[in-house]
């Protein structure tokens, strides 16, 4: 598919689809976390993600190759990668959808903090700067607001979907500002994927027993995980920045938090209060400035 200069019908079906996957992709987490442990769980996942995507790459006739300089961003890469996960996977077995939704995609508020330092053109303007102090603020309410109007929550929990988010913005810069922006998508895939299986795999015996009675709707949900969120939904997205103008593909990353508090209630039954709609709001409002361009 040729190269576009603004999101089409099928650009804006396909990322509010990705939008909704990614919020859905938190519920599922929760539910297969009640019967694997959260680590163990991702450990699983990158081990099942990277064998798929190792296929599709020998189908694809993708070689499986390691650029000059990207050995040490790809490290790094793979140790974001993991912490990211860790950190989500645990603050989902200790706090709510609802709430990990609006603090893990406030991502874009760390990645334009990051930008502003060391990617060139990603500079904060004024209207970026707005965004920055409201996303900044839905997110110190949500980690205030714990319990009673804003839903059962952990502050260990959330302080970890804040790092999840933080981390996730690593692999972004990452990827947009180190040697690893000239390698294809499925290679930084594969750096994320592998670096992550020992790191993960070490980490899982520091928090528990691997199995909590697991049944066929949690290996249900790692087959999910693996299938359709690692090795389709990221590759997805990686060709749907491939084709589309990398602003407006980030602005629909707003849609996340909103599906994710939707689906926490609709799905597992949790509060939503005044408090955690207006963290709610402020997020979005904020991402949606971060996101949009600059007039002029």
């Amino acid at each position: 598919m040729p190269v576009k200069d603004r999101i089409d019908t099928f650009g804006a079906v396909a990322l509010t689809g990705f939008a909704a996957l990614l919020a859905f992709n938190q519920v599922v987490i929760a539910v297969v976390n009640e019967g694997l442990q959260p680590v163990f769980f991702a450990a699983l996942r990158s081990v099942g993600g990277l064998l798929c995507l190792l296929v599709w790459m020998g189908v694809r006739a993708i070689p499986l190759s390691m650029a000059q300089g990207t050995l040490v961003p790809g490290l790094a890469m793979g140790v974001c990668f993991a912490v990211e996960f860790i950190c989500l996977f645990v603050a989902l077995d200790l706090t709510t959808v609802t709430r990990s939704a609006i603090i893990f995609y406030s991502m874009p508020l760390w990645l334009a903090l990051i930008g502003h330092v060391l990617i060139p053109g990603e500079r904060i303007n004024p209207q970026k700067g707005m965004g920055l102090m409201l996303a900044f603020a839905g997110v110190v309410l949500a980690l205030v607001l714990r319990g009673g109007d804003g839903g059962q929550g952990s502050l260990l929990g959330d302080l970890c979907a804040l790092v999840a988010a933080i981390a996730w913005a690593g692999i972004a810069a990452l990827a947009k500002a180190s040697p690893l922006r000239m390698v294809r998508p499925e290679m930084q895939l594969v750096w994320q994927l592998a670096v992550s299986i020992p790191i993960l795999g070490v980490a899982a015996f520091a928090f528990g027993p691997f199995l909590r009675d697991p049944s066929w709707i949690h290996w249900a949900g790692l087959g999910f995980q693996i299938l359709v969120i690692v090795s389709a939904g990221f590759l997805l997205w990686l060709w749907l920045l491939s084709i589309y103008p990398a602003a407006s593909v980030a602005a629909f990353s707003f849609l996340s938090p909103v599906f994710g508090v939707g689906l926490g209630w609709l799905l597992l039954g949790e509060h939503i209060g005044v408090g955690i709609l207006l963290s709610l709001a402020l997020v979005v409002a904020g991402l949606i400035l971060i996101n949009r361009p600059a007039r002029g």
